[in-house]
């Protein structure tokens, strides 16, 4: 079939690999001048090779590392893989072992630095609570009525980091069962599914370039920097701006998805209102340099919204990167980028004795992911015959991450059908 891919962020060019690979004739359109989406490599910030982003992947991501392999991305040498840690300056906090899933998780906090046997056996008593019932919840449960058992220290030194990582919204607003999800696949769907792969190049040689070099390799029409301006039905195909397809996937943001959608004429109000209804999430990555080598290439930090918003540093001279050069990460942001960077350089030198820093640049993704919150309606990735959406927002179990949008991206080419 002449399919039309729209976006290539993620989940685009998972789709547009995958579609290829069936046999059918692809035309990849893109807006912006590069393609990644809102995990992608932003040039000359600086004189530096910087990242819209600072991103972590984990060792369950398994459709992610898949296609990164299968486009020809060397992944052992693209990622730094190293056991989960929520380790702090100070030496505090969980770090698990090299050990067999779910012994490495029972070593680990048993093991972990600074917390007391009720914190421990706090989290024990929860962990099998959660195995027992499957990893499920009811639908209105906020993460933080799931770890209500809790104690304050286990709150803030493993949960709270973790949730506002995987699913960038606060623990008293995000989604119980999504989380369960994560912490599933992560802790106990076997070795290695909690690993941090922290990347040891930019986003773009992470697996867009590649994936673009093999779309072209494999006779895809890849157009970069070409905004479609509209979608439209016509007698059993899609006209796509001046070109006709058999069918279509939007692979493009969300609110960009719903504008084509209702510009067409489709009857899909449902499908639009359900998307545009989404709320959003920032996440600010406050880059400086000047810094002293951390102790871990990633470092957890005690964060508080109101004085000390960062909630991870990652030390880029241990990544690949400039040596002296620091990604200080903020999920969940609503500060504004004055304040908040004043208060992140304020941060590390309190926790990170980092007094010497002078910040390089700010990039704020204003809408990076969609608020994960309990009984969130998600739309369908099917709008209409002959047209499908994908991305991290569609439904399905995950939140918004990579690998969500990967997966996404993937069913949607396996869904075309004559």
């Amino acid at each position: 079939m002449r399919l039309a891919v729209i976006g290539a962020g993620w989940a685009g060019l998972a789709c547009a690999v995958e579609a290829t690979r069936l046999g059918h004739a692809v035309t990849l359109f893109e807006a912006a001048p590069m393609p990644g989406g809102r995990a992608r490599r932003v040039d000359n910030m600086h004189g530096l090779a910087l990242d819209n982003g600072q991103h972590i992947l984990i060792g369950a991501y398994t459709a992610t590392l898949k296609l990164m392999r299968d486009v020809g991305v060397d992944v052992d040498s693209a990622l730094l893989r190293m056991p989960l840690s929520l380790r702090f300056a100070d030496g505090g906090g969980l770090k698990l072992p090299r050990l067999p899933a779910p012994l490495d998780l029972l070593v680990g906090i048993f093991t972990a630095r600074g917390w007391n046997w009720r914190d421990k056996s706090s989290l024990l008593r929860t962990a099998v609570r959660w195995r027992l019932a499957g990893f499920r919840c009811a639908g209105t449960t906020t993460v933080a009525d799931l770890c209500a058992g809790l104690t304050p220290r286990v709150m803030q030194e493993l949960i709270e980091p973790l949730c506002v990582s995987a699913l960038n919204t606060l623990v008293g607003q995000s989604s119980g069962q999504v989380f369960l999800r994560v912490l599933n696949d992560a802790l106990f769907s076997g070795s290695g599914g909690a690993d941090l792969l922290l990347p040891r190049a930019d986003l773009g040689a992470l697996l867009p370039d590649a994936a673009v070099r093999w779309l072209t390799a494999h006779r895809t029409v890849v157009r970069i920097g070409r905004r479609v301006r509209s979608i439209a039905p016509e007698s059993g195909t899609w006209r796509v701006d001046d070109e006709v397809f058999d069918q279509v996937v939007l692979a493009c943001a969300p609110w960009d998805a719903a504008r084509l959608v209702r510009a067409s004429g489709l009857p899909a109000d449902d499908w639009c209102k359900t998307t545009e209804a989404l709320r959003f999430e920032a996440i600010a990555t406050v880059y400086v340099r000047g810094a002293l080598p951390l102790a871990e290439p990633m470092l957890a930090l005690r964060s508080d919204p109101a004085t000390a918003p960062a909630q991870f540093a990652f030390d880029k001279g241990q990544l690949g990167g400039l040596h002296g050069v620091l990604a200080m990460v903020v999920s969940a942001n609503e500060t504004s980028r004055e304040a908040l960077e004043e208060q992140v350089i304020a941060q590390a030198a309190a926790q990170l004795g980092q007094t010497t820093l002078q910040l390089v640049q700010t990039v704020v993704e204003k809408r990076a992911t969609f608020a994960c919150t309990p009984g969130l309606a998600r739309p369908s990735s099917a709008i209409a015959p002959g047209l499908q959406a994908c991305g991290d927002y569609t439904e399905g179990p995950y939140p918004a991450t990579l690998e969500g949008a990967v997966r996404s991206g993937l069913a949607a080419a396996q869904a075309l059908t004559p």
